[in-house]
């Protein structure tokens, strides 16, 4: 099983200088019975692996690093897990962080199977227009249109995740999501949520775009969340998707047809033709809304995955001592060592998931 991962954390836990924090090693985790024997020589063309997609980047790394742990610990195979990660491109200045993020990564996961690829901001600034807010407009929050032009061709889908994730189920479940011929993308979709505030109403009230942008697709058109994404990458090659995300940016730039980031594209694109997975996937929105001290709860029903989208980080409001309740369980995945206390150089006791943090009930598998 592979995990392609694009890793773009932010928070507490920069170093003054632009030094990397420090994290503690992780509990080596090895499969279970009845994973898929490696296959000599194959490397990242292994049939059996599971391939997770993120951006990497030195702001938001002690959100990966629990990311990470949370799928390993979790993972019946996680030795046939690889990880791929998009980075800023090492001709840039950062080269050296480049560096210093592997090293990162090979500490605290000596077993880890994983790559970095450079990103190339260029590729895309040219394409981004202004955002409600600022951060939106970053180049790596647009990494996830080039996944399939910078993996090998040998993979054949990848689950992206963004980095304020926890796992706490078997990621090889998602992994196993059935794509019918007419799907390129499978998420959860919340078909309750008001679609057309993502636009303006000069997109709605234009002739040309409005609802007939969405008429003759599979089903209505419903808001996904991008943060948690499998995506059939030969399919998207094909249907040469990344050109026609691009296209919907270009028009952004001269009419001014949604106020987000990286989000709209993706939505014009694929809604009402993504392939429908269990909300368990994403319990997003623990990030609350931009209101401090915004705290919000799991939704009704199973979970499988945590997602703090939001403004508000669970390492932020940590170190603010200000958590939400749901923040102690991300807490338990944290291998962030306080540069204060040297000694907590070891990886943290996990708490049981079954505690108060949250309710066993939730867990059903």
């Amino acid at each position: 099983m592979v995990l392609v991962a694009f890793l773009a954390a932010s928070g507490a836990g920069v170093s003054v200088g632009g030094a990397l924090p420090r994290f503690a090693e992780a509990p080596e985790y090895r499969n279970g019975e009845g994973c898929p024997a490696p296959v000599a020589g194959a490397g990242v063309c292994d049939p059996g692996l599971v391939h997770i997609a993120m951006t990497l980047d030195a702001h938001y790394l002690r959100g990966s690093m629990a990311a990470i742990y949370s799928l390993l610990k979790h993972a019946s195979c996680p030795e046939s897990l690889f990880f791929h990660f998009l980075a800023a491109d090492a001709a840039a200045p950062g080269v050296s962080e480049l560096r210093s993020l592997r090293s990162a990564l090979a500490a605290s996961f000596p077993s880890l199977r994983f790559e970095i690829y450079p990103f190339r901001a260029d590729a895309v600034t040219g394409l981004i227009s202004a955002s409600v807010r600022a951060a939106l407009e970053a180049p790596l929050n647009y990494a996830r249109n080039y996944l399939a032009d910078l993996l090998p061709k040998c993979v054949p889908r990848a689950i992206y995740l963004d980095s304020d994730v926890l796992a706490v189920d078997d990621v090889r479940r998602l992994w196993e999501t059935r794509l019918p011929a007419a799907a390129v993308v499978a998420a959860p979709e919340y078909c309750h949520a008001n679609f057309s505030r993502y636009f303006t109403d000069a997109f709605w009230s234009d002739p040309e775009l409005g609802a007939r942008v969405f008429a003759g697709r599979r089903r209505a058109p419903c808001y996904f969340n991008t943060g948690v994404m499998v995506i059939d990458l030969r399919r998207w090659r094909s249907g040469n998707y990344r050109h026609r995300i691009e296209q919907w940016m270009e028009l952004q730039k001269e009419k001014r047809i949604y106020e987000l980031g990286s989000l709209p594209p993706f939505l014009l694109v694929f809604a009402g033709e993504v392939e429908a997975v269990d909300h368990r996937w994403n319990q997003h929105g623990l990030g609350g809304d931009n209101v401090l001290g915004s705290c919000r709860p799991l939704h009704k029903g199973p979970v499988s995955l945590m997602h703090w989208s939001g403004k508000g980080k669970p390492w932020d409001r940590l170190d603010a001592g200000r958590p939400c309740p749901l923040d102690h369980t991300w807490k338990s995945y944290d291998l962030y060592v306080d540069q204060g206390d040297a000694s907590s150089a070891s990886a943290p006791s996990l708490t049981s998931l079954s505690s108060s943090a949250l309710p066993a009930a939730v867990f059903s598998w």
